[in-house]
């Protein structure tokens, strides 16, 4: 185990460390549910601030996504840990009322948790498509502008030209539905690659046109979705 993961560790457990000696030192171990209903309920709240981390949805704004939901399992820790250490000190023989008001708290944290995790999924898809939108022309483009510079012959230059400029100027923006065709599409450059490789002038005309037929299709099968 690394240096770190232990240091991480027992940082960790000094609050329950302390927590527990203050509790059982100074009170015992005589008390009533209301107490023990507050230990437990303390407890969890310390167990949810250190799992949190596990609960991040990764990604570009992974950061984002930790502050808010460290920020509200901070504050609902706080919030337990003042009202049960109420509750154990006023420790009221009637169980009912320090139960409801933390099973209440509780399950306000529990809905401000899953509704934030629920929000940063959903923010984080949408980056994930974009990414994915993105690198598609990105990856493309690029992969035309090398068969540009690999093509010698001015013919076979624009028509891989043509290509290129109807790709590079297609939108960014795409649609679930088009995930097929525009994985044909990067299939159909490293096949037009080949055909100039091979410098077989019929192949490579052949290639390009049904490359940009399939560019093409792509963006006006994008303009109907949209």
């Amino acid at each position: 185990m690394k240096k770190s993961n232990v240091l991480q560790i027992i940082m960790n457990l000094i609050f329950l460390v302390i927590f527990n000696a203050v509790f059982f030192v100074a009170g015992g171990t005589d008390h009533n549910n209301s107490v023990w209903i507050s230990y437990g309920f303390i407890h969890f709240a310390y167990f949810m601030l250190l799992v949190t981390p596990r609960l991040i949805r990764g990604g570009k704004s992974a950061a984002v996504f930790g502050f808010s939901l460290y920020t509200i399992s901070s504050a609902y820790f706080l919030i337990q840990f003042i009202t049960g250490i109420i509750f154990i000190l006023v420790s009221p023989e009637s169980y009912k009322t320090a139960f409801l008001v933390q099973i209440i708290i509780a399950g306000l944290y529990g809905v401000m948790l899953i509704s934030h995790m629920l929000a940063n999924e959903s923010t984080a898809d949408a980056e994930e498509k974009r990414r994915y939108q993105i690198s598609y022309v990105r990856d493309a483009s690029v992969k035309l502008k090398g068969l540009l510079d690999k093509a010698s012959d001015k013919e076979i230059k624009r028509k891989i030209e043509r290509v290129y400029d109807a790709l590079n100027s297609s939108p960014v923006k795409s649609h679930p539905n088009l995930e097929q065709l525009e994985s044909r599409i990067l299939l159909s450059i490293d096949e037009l690659d080949d055909a100039v490789f091979e410098g077989n002038k019929e192949n490579i005309f052949s290639s390009a046109d049904s490359l940009l037929a399939a560019v093409n299709e792509r963006n006006s099968r994008l303009k109907a979705l949209n």
